[in-house]
């Protein structure tokens, strides 16, 4: 898949998550219904994510004997990455409605713009990972990708807020999952693995406030 190709490339991988005027959303969101098909998915999701299932409650890494602190991929992290990969839409409508999108998010946001980026690795991958899959799939969306207006962002927030305002010992492992994930699979060991969890909640909850819509999405640059 192209994300998989960039990263080999050591790529950025990017999350971005903005608010976004609500006539602005549904605007496009009424093109893209009448110009879209459905998306596809690649490879066997049910089994894939029933696989992960089985597997959430583990560790997919061990640490680095070359890096103290920091953490080396076994062989169940690079299938559980291939599996976010297969569930992005990579058509070229998709690719047209995210470029749309993203024209309209404003660059000098404060609390309506959240933006994370890892050398070699997706952020939204690794909150994944920290998450785990009940956690991930309450996030609005497909895996980092989502478009809501005023109602739903109003909607989906009670839930983004019991999966993202963590605290204490859910927190301190989820924290420590996106830092594995980051310096296993990625080249970041400098991120801010809180502000992963927190920047995208800071965002939903201004737009809540405020009326607009939220975009999400997932790039590689």
């Amino acid at each position: 898949m192209e994300g998989q190709e960039e990263a080999e490339l050591s790529a950025t991988g990017a999350w971005i998550v903005g608010a976004v005027p609500e006539q602005t959303v549904r605007t496009v969101l009424s093109a893209s219904v009448q110009h879209s098909s459905p998306a596809q998915m690649h490879g066997d999701v049910p089994v894939e994510l029933a696989w992960w299932r089985s597997k959430a409650q583990a560790s997919m890494f061990t640490p680095s004997t070359s890096s103290p602190g920091d953490w080396s991929a076994d062989e169940d992290v690079l299938r559980l990455s291939a599996f976010f990969d297969a569930c992005h839409d990579d058509s070229n409508h998709a690719e047209e409605l995210r470029d749309t999108v993203m024209a309209l998010v404003p660059s000098d946001a404060e609390e309506g713009l959240f933006v994370a980026t890892a050398r070699k690795a997706d952020p939204f991958s690794a909150l994944a990972y920290a998450l785990g899959p009940d956690g991930t799939l309450r996030l609005p969306g497909r895996f980092g990708d989502f478009l809501l207006d005023a109602g739903q962002v109003r909607a989906q927030l009670p839930s983004v807020e019991e999966t993202l305002a963590l605290t204490g010992i859910p927190r301190h492992d989820a924290i420590e999952r996106i830092h594995a994930w980051m310096t296993g699979l990625g080249d970041d060991p400098a991120h801010n693995a809180d502000e992963l969890l927190d920047g995208p909640l800071r965002v939903l909850r201004h737009a809540a406030r405020t009326g607009q819509g939220v975009a999400g999405q997932v790039r590689w640059y």
